[in-house]
């Protein structure tokens, strides 16, 4: 279906699928864009004489965190203060099991230790010091174990606790965290050790919200004990699955009670059109996420019925045309994605009365040309992703209309250069995919009215150096991947002025020099580069001494050792996390 591929997709594990009712093209091999949006805590550069001034309070703090070894407690100091040299401690990984000491009895509000290493058990006397003060605590991918969550007993007002990846905590764990009946927010996701029995102790937690148990296969049969949790408005029990259990229909019914939910996630489980019907009384769901559950288009009777319902994510389920007229039901939706379901145009033409529609997601679907047609009263609709399905360059003239499209997935799709004429006149375009062996540099210079783009994924495209002269006209372009293996460093003096670029992948262009890194080095804003399989030695790396916000470097099979990159690491790129090779 569709052309044929340049890059095998990878359709693996996506906790972000409900997101826009796109697949995270990010997982894609080969691309990157994830580390974009993946690093949230960056450290402050506050060095003197480098950008803008920083503040006093700035220069104080920079200073705390340079002398840290000298203090013995900050408890005499205002809890905002303290608070920010703790958070300026974390996000430039200065603080030790030693230095946190300091911080005892400081009355702190939010401790983010989340994937910090070397937090275990012998932080735990300093973090619940904070007593009846701490609100927030992230211990994300810690070694803490049951022993050092029962500290966290004293602190009576926690309302948000991340406990996710903490893979030696068990039920006798979840007894500790029973007495934080203040508790809004847990999650606790990718748990195999937490089972239904233990569950029993989420069912005093009264005043929960927010509950994520993603990824905890034990937890079959346990729902039963969150009845009583009537405040609760997201649950989220995706992959909660072994070969031997799962998620089933019986567990839809403790459910059907907890009518103040809003966003129900439940993929991959065993869940059917009849455990759906349990459901009919969630009146403010809002979100509901079905992927990888065996339901048909039949369970849209029971669906029709959840009027506040706007976001559904029915991909890789058992969605045909066959029974399909009942999408026309659903007319508030606003997100819908049927990726990879055997659905055909003859599914489309029950979607024209869906004008609310922002995001439809129909990758790998069975559509074609003519079921494009059935869009065209979409006027609402921002992102669409076509890839991997049987759409050609004739279809394209039936998007000309959607002025408001921002997103556009064309990616394993027959479209060529002809067909891209047809979306010069689409201004609000924003990111686009082209992954396809039969796009050119003429593809190219049919989009060059499309001075919004900021993502342009040409991944398997045949892009010339040439070709690389359109991409001027792109000035605000943030993430951009031509791996077609057409380039050479006179193509890349074409893209050395895109100072908005956030990500950059040139990777399988096998005729770049060292050449290469030095026209690119002015790209100080540069998050993510990949110029992977190509004639990159380890005497061009001094030229990436200016990119201080790099945190991922890919050089694989370049004439570049793990220890030529470890050095530039320690050197001069100390924000740099992931390189390859490693």
């Amino acid at each position: 279906m569709g052309s044929a591929c340049s890059r095998k997709r990878d359709q693996l594990d996506n906790e972000d699928s409900l997101h826009r009712g796109v697949t995270r093209i990010y997982c894609k091999s080969g691309s990157s864009k994830w580390l974009v949006t993946t690093f949230s805590k960056p450290a402050v550069d506050m060095q003197r004489g480098k950008g803008q001034c920083p503040s006093l309070m700035e220069l104080c703090i920079y200073k705390t965190r340079e002398d840290i070894d000298r203090y013995k407690t900050f408890s005499m100091l205002p809890r905002d203060i303290t608070q920010q040299i703790f958070n300026e401690l974390v996000n430039s990984h200065c603080l030790t099991e030693v230095s946190l000491q300091a911080f005892k009895d400081c009355a702190l509000q939010d401790l983010d230790l989340g994937e910090y290493p070397g937090v275990n058990d012998n932080w735990m006397g300093v973090i619940s010091s904070q007593g009846s003060s701490l609100l927030s605590v992230n211990l994300a991918g810690s070694d803490i174990t049951d022993s050092g969550l029962m500290c966290l007993r004293v602190c009576g007002n926690l309302q948000d606790i991340n406990l996710n990846c903490c893979y030696q905590i068990s039920d006798y764990g979840l007894q500790h965290i029973s007495a934080l009946s203040n508790l809004t927010s847990l999650s606790f996701r990718r748990n195999g050790t937490v089972t239904a029995q233990g569950m029993s102790a989420l069912a005093g937690l009264v005043n929960l919200v927010k509950l994520d148990l993603e990824k905890c296969p034990g937890i079959h049969g346990g729902l039963v004990h969150l009845r009583g949790l009537t405040k609760l408005e997201s649950l989220n029990i995706n992959w909660c699955k072994t070969t031997t259990d799962a998620i089933t229909d019986a567990d839809m019914m403790p459910l059907s009670v907890l009518t103040n939910l809003e966003k129900l996630q439940i993929s991959c489980s065993k869940v059917t059109d009849a455990g759906i019907t349990h459901l009919k009384g969630l009146q403010k769901l809002s979100i509901l996420n079905l992927e990888g559950c065996p339901v048909t288009a039949a369970c849209l009777d029971s669906l029709s019925a959840l009027v506040a319902l706007q976001c559904l994510n029915l991909t890789r389920c058992n969605v045909t045309d066959d029974g399909s007229e009942k999408f026309s039901l659903l007319r508030n939706l606003k997100v819908l994605n049927l990726s990879f379901n055997e659905i055909t145009d003859a599914c489309l033409v029950h979607m024209k009365g869906l004008t609310n529609l922002e995001s439809l997601n129909l990758d790998s679907c069975r559509i074609g040309d003519d079921g494009l047609a059935n869009l065209t009263g979409l006027q609402q609709l921002k992102f669409l992703v076509l890839s991997d399905t049987e759409v050609g360059s004739n279809g394209l003239r039936h998007l000309s209309g959607l002025i408001n499209l921002e997103s556009v997935d064309l990616s394993f799709t027959e479209v060529t250069d002809v067909g891209l004429r047809k979306l010069a006149g689409l201004s609000s375009i924003k990111s686009l995919n082209l992954d396809a062996r039969q796009i050119t540099d003429a593809g190219l210079a049919a989009l060059t009215t499309l001075t919004q783009l900021t993502d342009l994924d040409l991944f398997g495209a045949r892009i010339t150096d040439s070709g690389t002269s359109y991409l001027r006209n792109f000035k605000n372009l943030r993430c951009l991947q031509i791996c077609s293996g057409g380039l050479t460093d006179a193509g890349v003096k074409n893209i050395k002025d895109l100072s908005s670029l956030s990500l950059l992948n040139l990777s399988q262009n096998c005729n770049l020099t060292d050449k290469t890194l030095e026209l690119i080095s002015g790209l100080t804003g540069l998050v993510s580069l990949n110029v992977s399989s190509s004639r990159i030695t380890a005497a061009g790396l001094r030229h990436l001494k200016p990119m201080k916000n790099l945190r991922s470097l890919s050089l694989d099979s370049c004439k570049v050792t793990a220890n030529d990159i470890k050095k530039l690491q320690s050197s001069d790129l100390p924000n740099l996390v992931c390189f390859r090779p490693e």
